[in-house]
């Protein structure tokens, strides 16, 4: 099928590309002048597993890149529209960037056309997509608007929207929603994940995945209950932390007792410095005012986001707990980005507590694998950034883990031990056992675990990282 994905950010980008693998013809649609460029000289703008690979497989094959909105959508039969929709001041979805794609394909439309949300947006948006198209003299049965909200997680986008769990098509009429089981068909009848080159499954893939059909509003808020959902659950296990840290329980060992209950399940239940990136924070504040606007306080989403603000400010206390003082202490940083596995610093935890260090005096030498570029552009030269863990670790006061990256659960933890000033680890991901660092010798602070403290320095074995959980 001909596809037109508008905007070539990171859900337009990854979508078009998986599209493309899929085996249809892509026109990936951008105004960004300079964007486009980079795509069609090979560039790729986003740290994303296997988007590399299917950008070099499909460009200028299936895969092309326009600037011509107009022709793109008189060449295609599904439109996707996968612009931004930041917050505004009131936390609002600024939906403005969705409207100028629908008076735009209002204009274009020369047969039928399905016009389809692939942006987060709140539920009503289909509706307002379409009275815009009718406003602009389209013809009422010349298209329809339906909803595929995106299930994406950075880090592993590329075999989330291949491999999902679910696909959510919000569809009003059986007219559109046959056009929507058209495009994922090679996907719901097996007949990618038999292809020799198809991108390889990730762990408890379900093949072939479940395509539900619902009503364009009920996609919609799928989209945004799912988001808030699983904030939640971070939220609640956070929370959950700091009553293990108050009577000195192990929240690994409580998460391994509720995480198996089938009704629960252990994913997302992994304590740290909260939630961060483009999506829960802006989602949760669209979905609270779609509420308030419907006339539904939704007061337990507050609660959600004053719980992950707090979990910062925690943190923040074990640094003080650990070193005293803070101003002039030299402080090695690991992570950046919100999250391992990508270069987004979009409402980075991460990059929130080094400005709030910086502002309390401290000296900051920061290393990420990823995220470094971006994050220069946010802290400037107030903040050293160096090329590996070790030289973050050089004669700083303490070491801060801020992204779980992998490499950060593997590190030659003798050499840091002898590149820190002092042997102090505060671990803001629980890479690492807090038993196993004090035998080290290292005086180890974690997230809803009981602190790990040398009673004498040793000099034997790395200790054993803790295996990343995926979530």
């Amino acid at each position: 099928m001909h596809i037109a994905v508008v905007g070539s950010g990171y859900v337009g980008l990854v979508a078009g590309a998986c599209f493309a693998d899929l085996g249809h013809q892509v026109i990936l649609v951008d105004n960004d002048q300079v964007k486009l460029a980079a795509l069609k000289a090979g560039d790729v703008p986003i740290h994303e597993k296997f988007l590399p690979e299917l950008l070099k497989r499909h460009r200028e094959r299936n895969l092309t890149f326009s600037d011509n909105l107009n022709q793109a959508v008189r060449a295609s039969k599904a439109i996707f529209i996968a612009v931004g929709t930041p917050p505004t001041e009131q936390g609002e979805a600024d939906l403005s960037y969705v409207e100028s794609v629908a008076r735009s394909v209002s204009g274009a439309i020369n047969g039928y056309k399905v016009v389809v949300e692939k942006s987060t947006v709140p539920v009503y948006t289909s509706d307002w997509v379409r009275k815009i198209i009718l406003r602009n003299a389209a013809a009422p049965d010349s298209f329809d608007v339906a909803s595929n909200p995106e299930f994406l997680r950075e880090g592993t986008a590329v075999t989330d929207f291949l491999y999902p769990d679910r696909i959510v098509v919000g569809a009003d009429s059986e007219r559109c929603a046959t056009v929507l089981r058209e495009i994922y068909a090679p996907m719901t009848d097996g007949s990618y994940y038999q292809r020799k080159d198809a991108i390889p499954a990730p762990d408890r893939a379900q093949i072939p995945p479940p395509l539900i059909v619902t009503s364009a509003k009920s996609a919609e808020l799928i989209k945004h209950a799912s988001n808030a959902f699983l904030a939640m659950k971070i939220s609640f296990i956070n929370a959950v932390a700091s009553i293990c840290e108050s009577v000195g329980a192990n929240v690994q060992q409580v998460c391994q007792g509720i995480g198996t209950d089938s009704r629960i399940g252990p994913r997302f239940l992994n304590p740290g410095i909260g939630y961060g990136g483009s999506c829960f924070p802006k989602d949760l504040m669209a979905f609270r005012a779609v509420a308030r606007e419907c006339g539904y306080e939704f007061r337990l989403l507050d609660e959600v986001m004053r719980i992950n603000e707090d979990q910062r400010q925690r943190f923040l206390r074990k640094v003080r707990t650990a070193l005293w003082t803070l101003r002039g202490k030299r402080l090695g940083v690991l992570g950046l980005a919100f999250k391992g596995g990508t270069d987004d610093i979009r409402e980075s935890p991460a990059i929130l507590l080094v400005q709030s260090l910086l502002q309390e005096g401290c000296q900051i030498a920061a290393y990420d694998p990823a995220a470094t570029a971006r994050a220069r552009e946010v802290l400037g030269p107030s903040t050293e950034f160096v090329s590996d863990p070790y030289e973050a670790a050089r004669d700083s006061d303490a070491l801060l883990i801020l992204t779980e990256w992998e490499e950060f659960a593997a590190l030659d933890l003798d050499r840091i031990f002898k590149q820190l000033k002092y042997p102090i680890v505060i671990d803001g991901r629980n890479l690492y056992d807090p038993e196993a660092m004090a035998a080290r010798g290292f005086t180890y602070y974690s997230v809803g675990r009981p602190a790990g403290t040398p009673a004498v320095p040793a000099a034997a074995s790395t200790p054993p990282a803790r295996k990343l959980k995926k979530s």
